[in-house]
C-alpha cells in the first residue's frame, strides 16, 4: 500500500471538493431545465393547441347531439 503525505491527501480532498461542487452545479441546472413547466409548455405548444382543438370539437359534437335528442324527444 502506497503511503500518501498529508499534503497529497489535502490536495486530493480539495480536488474532490471542487469536482463535487461542479457536479452539484450541473445537476442543479438539469433539475431546473427538467422542472421548467413554462419551457415544456412552449416547446409543446403545437401539440397542445391541436389537442385543445380536438377536445373542443368533440365537446361541441356531443352538445349538438344532446340538443337534437331533446328537440326530437
Amino acid at each position: 500500500m502506497v503511503q500518501r503525505s498529508a499534503a497529497e491527501i489535502r490536495d486530493s480532498m480539495e480536488a474532490n471538493r471542487e469536482s463535487l461542487a461542479l457536479s452539484v452545479d450541473r445537476l442543479r441546472g438539469e433539475v431546473e431545465r427538467a422542472t421548467d413547466w413554462r419551457a415544456h409548455l412552449e416547446r409543446h405548444r403545437p401539440q397542445l393547441v391541436a389537442g385543445a382543438a380536438v377536445v373542443g370539437f368533440v365537446v361541441a359534437v356531443r352538445m349538438m347531439r344532446r340538443r337534437r335528442r331533446r328537440a326530437n324527444g
